[in-house]
């Protein structure tokens, strides 16, 4: 006796054969219907199955005598009359082989039969071809849509509208029990037959010819003949050309089998069909991207429930109903998964990721959010970064795109591409530790050229501390001593030592190493203070600096030491071009404002000789520079630091001569 997987594989082949092959028990019941049967006798496999072989012939005594010599000697071969699916007789050729267990008794029959000519006629070359005959096959159960039947036979009196939609409702009530797997294919989505189990036949029926299988239906449960046919011709949908829907009652209550004969209206064969599924399953089997996909119908079903309710700000929906975050979790299911999948996720097999998203992929229930939001609100698609836990318990960083179902017609088959960018962001965090580092050097070399300036800074308030102080103790000194006076000196002292400090720690400010903090901050207080730096150099060098500041500027986001080093990198640059040229006015010109698109920026123009047209596009690149003693890093610098901060920078040479170098900063976002 072959093993499961064995009889698996040769039911399988059979599916393939020209030749209709039944096989049946020692009681008659039929245990197997392949496509060929389908073909020659009309019934599908789903109306057969369960059946007893009977059902097809009754037998004659001729037919009685060849099944004892069917026990006796094991096989058995001639010519049968069987019933087909319309009523008619057909006159088939069939051989027999019974099959017994070890004690003996009879296991099953295997039959294998073609039609037989008769009176001289020829065989037709289309008799056995499966790939064109084979219905696609439905068991439905019809319990639910019992009051729309009934009143459709009460014959409640209702307009052409009103019927149309009690049929609607007649089908959509109806539930598929099981279909076949070209069900499956024409209507399912290649994902098998599992996914439509359960599920509403108005999900999968097309929409333009489901009032007409409503109609079919009650006419024939208000009939009530078990197993007559009820047959109707269909326009054809775009899936078959002409099709052909027969409908039976089943002998099981509340029950319904459905036939849909018809050419697939692209002209392809089964076996083309099957052929192309194939290398397209092996396509994305061996993306190098993971790909899941995903059965949200049951959701979907609930989107369109609330939209109809009038629900539209969905995320402010699911603030009010958390609840229902968790049950998209536990109920939309991964329902297949290619190769780069499993093994991203540290799975064994696909079976292993066959799971709730909410156990696998969307443990982040913001993200999970997200999502739903993008579906409800009928997104194309949505993306995000996130984290997912693999099932070995390793967190990654992924990209996560989600593409969604185009119509709301089709079934709710949604893709999840998952891409693995954990040891992308471990390398640009370097990066940006890298050039945080090499930022904070640039600061230390450009303090270290502004030692002049600092010494001048802070010997300024240590001056006024020291006169003060020495005037102080002279008032101590008197024989009365002045104690307003005092007070007054020693007021000054106090606010020489906090200004002495406030230099202090805008230097350490500068020169300390720090993480990059993105704050709101006014960038013209910004620019005042980076001003201060530079207040000996530009005094004594006699250089008149003129500010115009906006007012009413939005605040913007930013990092504050790292625009500030932008701002003073560029002054020092306009200090030394005045120093270089010779010019008889020495001036800056420091501007705030919005651009033409309501950005924020900041410019900084001097009177020099300005920058020669052939170095212009040039002065943003690495090591380039025209001083004799420059390292040509310091615009670079500035550069990243303001496309970090998702700006831009620019140099030009400006109409009334000089330089001019702008840059733009994004403001911070309205406050709610």
């Amino acid at each position: 006796m072959p093993d499961a997987g064995a009889a698996k594989a040769d039911l399988h082949i059979a599916d393939l054969a020209s030749e209709s092959i039944i096989v049946f028990d020692a009681v008659d019941r039929i245990r197997y219907w392949n496509p060929a049967s389908e073909a020659l006798y009309g019934w599908p496999s789903l109306g057969m199955v369960g059946r007893s072989i009977d059902h097809l012939s009754w037998r004659s005594a001729d037919e009685r005598d060849h099944w004892q010599l069917l026990l006796r000697e094991g096989a058995w071969q001639g010519k049968v009359s069987r019933r087909t699916f319309s009523g008619d007789h057909v006159a088939v050729d069939i051989r027999q082989y019974a099959r017994f267990h070890s004690d003996g008794t009879l296991r099953d029959v295997v039959e294998y039969g073609q039609r037989a000519p008769t009176d001289g006629e020829p065989a037709r070359p289309d008799w056995h071809i499966p790939d064109r005959l084979m219905a696609a096959s439905w068991e439905i159960d019809i319990t639910g849509a019992q009051p729309s039947i009934a009143a459709i036979a009460a014959g409640v009196e209702e307009g052409p509208a009103a019927r149309e939609a009690r049929l609607l409702s007649l089908v959509e009530a109806s539930r598929v029990i099981e279909v076949n797997d070209r069900a499956a294919r024409l209507v399912g989505g290649n994902r098998g037959p599992a996914v439509m189990i359960g599920q509403s036949v108005a999900a999968f029926w097309p929409i333009e010819s489901r009032a007409i299988l409503g109609d079919l239906i009650a006419e024939a449960v208000i009939a009530g003949a078990t197993g007559a046919p009820h047959r109707r011709q269909l326009a054809s949908d775009g899936i078959l050309r002409d099709p052909v829907v027969t409908l039976w009652l089943a002998d099981t209550p509340g029950r319904i089998f459905v036939a849909v004969n018809g050419t697939a209206d692209d002209d392809r064969s089964y076996l083309y069909l099957r052929a192309s599924e194939a290398r397209y399953r092996k396509l994305v089997h061996y993306m190098p991207t993971a790909l899941l996909q995903v059965d949200a119908s049951h959701m979907g079903k609930i989107y369109k429930r609330l939209g109809s309710e009038g629900v539209e700000d969905f995320g402010s929906y699911l603030d009010d109903h958390p609840e229902l975050v968790e049950h998209a979790a536990e109920t939309v299911v991964v329902t297949d998964v290619n190769r780069r999948a499993v093994e991203m996720f540290g799975g064994n097999s696909a079976l292993d990721l066959i799971r709730p998203v909410g156990n696998l992929l969307l443990a982040n229930r913001t993200t999970l959010r997200n999502v739903m939001i993008g579906r409800f609100n009928n997104q194309p698609s949505y993306s995000e970064l996130t984290k997912v836990q693999t099932l070995d318990g390793r967190v990654r960083d992924v990209q996560l795109s989600v593409t969604y179902p185009i119509s709301s017609a089709e079934l709710d088959v949604t893709i999840f591409s998952v891409e693995d960018v954990t040891a992308r962001l471990e390398m640009e965090a370097q990066l940006r530790q890298l050039q945080a580092d090499f930022t904070h050097a640039a600061r230390i070399s450009t303090l270290g050229e502004l030692t002049t300036s600092i010494a001048h800074e802070v010997n300024q308030p240590l001056a006024a501390i020291l006169t003060n102080a020495e005037t102080s103790l002279r008032w101590l000194a008197r024989e009365e001593p002045n104690i307003a006076k005092v007070k007054e000196l020693t007021a000054r002292i106090a606010a020489g030592a906090h200004r002495a400090n406030d230099i202090v720690q805008r230097i350490r400010g500068m020169a300390a190493k720090h993480q990059p903090e993105r704050a709101a901050l006014d960038l013209n207080q910004a620019a005042q203070e980076s001003m201060l730096f530079l207040r000996h150099e530009i005094e004594s060098r006699s250089i008149r600096i003129t500010t115009a500041f906006a007012g009413g500027l939005p605040m913007v986001i930013g990092d504050r030491i790292q625009l500030q080093q932008v701002i003073v990198n560029l002054l020092m640059n306009s200090i030394q071009a005045l120093e270089a040229g010779s010019g008889a006015e020495c001036a800056i010109i420091l501007e705030t404002g919005l651009d033409d698109d309501g950005i924020v920026f900041l410019s900084v123009r001097d009177t020099g000789p300005g920058i020669d047209s052939v170095n212009l596009e040039h002065v943003f690149e690495g090591f380039f520079t025209t001083k004799e003693s420059g390292l040509g890093i310091g615009l670079v610098i500035c550069q990243s630091i303001i496309v970090a901060h998702g700006g831009h920078i620019a140099a030009a040479n400006h109409p009334e001569g000089g330089a001019e170098f702008r840059f733009t900063v994004p403001g911070a976002p309205p406050r709610a």
